[in-house]
């Protein structure tokens, strides 16, 4: 498992962002955007004032797919003719106007959202969830990050453990997820670590959301900044306390059990005699990029394993090598999604791995892919 921030470091910038961000709502028609060598600044006309912000590459991409602009077009635009991605996003904004949220932190917009979007920010989170952990006995915070898109807390409970096989133990954990940015809900999942690699399996089985989607805030204003009312934090703290519900009863016995017994099934599966050829369906089936696709195939011929099991340990090691620490999470992810195909059919002369037998999964976001 990649190693984050410690806690200490994790706190010390949940609570500086809480400083330094601010958040407005705003008629498109009070925006305006200029590009000028690839950088775009947005300017919000707020109260007899004039705001300024530097659009981040999230943003770029909500506004984009908000006005229809198809991104490689968009992108182009902003190279290769500035001017006429600013007509184009400015006309849009003035042709349909509608209210957005625009979440910003230190001096870039990092976000623009729906005027329904639900604000359960990091710190929130934090300082909810933790006493929690405290709580827990032989809990152990085995590593936090934040990035510019999410928030991770992943835990382990020393106590609760099981072999696969001979020497082989997991222990059960959970990983606590949430993104302030739009990039998906607040997240409660169960992790499998594994003590003989550090690897850490993300179950897709048993996870828990809860999504970011309120009522639209009602205000005549054309632009202004949001607070957090004496309403919100009312309706924030009974949302919080069903969070501390879910991860007081997330490292469940029986569950882990099932899925030790479903991970334990998975050495009975073979991948196929031909691990490159493995690596490369299932690269193309998740949209590896090609330093993931070496990383991979490099862990599962050294672990001389051809099973389910052995491309699993693969995939979850494989995301220690990577220098992103959320798409190491997206691998572990991708592990628990393997765990979730279907058993391999055995009655073929050659067994493959049918990684088209889960046509729904999107644990690998394109946007993060390179």
């Amino acid at each position: 498992m990649k190693q984050g921030r410690t806690m200490i470091q994790l706190a010390q910038e949940l609570e500086r962002q809480r400083i330094a961000r601010k958040d407005y709502l705003a008629d498109t028609r009070n925006l305006e955007v200029k590009t000028d060598r690839g950088m775009s600044r947005l300017m919000l006309d707020m109260d007899n004032q004039t705001e300024i912000f530097v659009v981040n590459e999230l943003a770029h991409k909500q506004i984009a797919d908000r006005l229809q602009i198809p991104l490689k077009y968009y992108n182009r635009m902003r190279v290769e003719y500035p001017s006429l991605l600013d007509n184009n996003i400015n006309c849009w904004f003035n042709q349909s106007p509608e209210r957005r949220m625009l979440r910003t932190l230190d001096g870039s917009v990092r976000a623009f959202l729906s005027d329904r979007y639900r604000r359960l920010d990091n710190l929130e989170l934090a300082d909810a969830v933790l006493p929690i952990i405290q709580e827990m006995k032989a809990a152990e915070i085995l590593s936090s990050e934040i990035t510019e898109t999410h928030m991770y807390i992943k835990v382990i409970n020393k106590k609760l453990k099981e072999e696969v096989a001979v020497g082989d133990v997991v222990q059960a954990g959970i990983v606590i997820s949430n993104s302030e940015v739009g990039l998906g809900s607040l997240k409660v999942e169960p992790l499998l670590y594994r003590l003989v690699c550090r690897n850490g399996l993300i179950v897709k089985d048993y996870a828990q959301k809860r999504y970011h989607v309120g009522k639209q805030i009602e205000n005549d204003d054309s632009a202004y900044e949001i607070f957090s009312d004496a309403t919100l934090v009312q309706d924030d703290k009974a949302f919080f306390m069903k969070v501390q519900d879910t991860v007081r009863t997330a490292i469940d016995e029986v569950k882990f059990h099932l899925s030790v017994e479903k991970l334990r099934a998975t050495m009975e599966e073979s991948t196929g005699p031909d691990p490159v050829k493995t690596v490369e369906i299932l690269a193309d089936s998740y949209i590896l990029n090609q330093n993931e696709r070496g990383s991979i195939l490099r862990h599962f011929i050294m672990g001389a394993d051809n099973s389910k099991y052995g491309l699993i340990n693969a995939v979850t090691r494989a995301s220690q090598d990577l220098a992103d620490y959320a798409r190491a999470t997206d691998l572990e992810r991708l592990g628990g999604e393997l765990l979730a195909l279907p058993p391999i059919n055995k009655k073929m002369p050659v067994p493959v791995l049918d990684f088209t037998a889960n046509p729904n999964s999107n644990i690998i976001p394109l946007e993060i892919a390179q």
